[in-house]
């Protein structure tokens, strides 16, 4: 019994080590931001593009701040599903791109998961203390966001 344990384990830590093999391309931008960019279609006070940063472009943008276990699979592979799907929903750093009322759509969307504390996601924040939005943060966001909404309205 304990041959067939020990085969097992190493069985296993052979998969393991043949999974770190398999490193999906970073989702990094490398410095470079973009005309279509959030922050160069709208002007974004420091302070909510710091919480911008914090809490949202991680999953929400084409630049990861990558922390030491995304090196490790399979906490990768499910990372960039995570930044994937993210990117899916809203893209800052594509944010141009959108329709002005797509862009109001995501603004809208936006503010009711701020309010509703539906992001960041609990299973980033875990591990992302610092993404956590305290209150004054929220009403700092919101309040750009609403700026910025008002403004699409204005144009449309």
């Amino acid at each position: 019994m304990k041959r067939f344990i020990r085969k097992i384990l190493f069985i296993g830590l052979i998969i393991f080590l043949l999974m770190q093999l398999y490193q999906p391309a970073r989702n990094s931008d490398y410095g470079q931001v973009l005309p279509i960019h959030i922050s160069r279609v709208y002007p974004i006070p420091k302070n909510v593009q710091t919480i911008l940063q914090t809490s949202c472009y991680d999953c929400h943008s084409n630049n990861t701040q990558y922390p030491w276990y995304s090196y490790i699979q399979p906490a990768r592979t499910f990372m960039e599903g995570h930044i994937k799907e993210g990117k899916e929903n809203l893209n800052f750093s594509q944010w141009g791109n959108y329709s002005k009322r797509k862009q109001e759509n995501k603004l809208d969307r936006i503010l009711k998961q701020i309010k509703a504390n539906e992001m960041p996601l609990p299973s980033y924040t875990l591990i992302h203390k610092n993404a956590v939005l305290t209150a004054v943060q929220k009403e700092k966001l919101i309040s750009w966001i609403e700026k910025v909404s008002d403004s699409l309205s204005k144009i449309n």
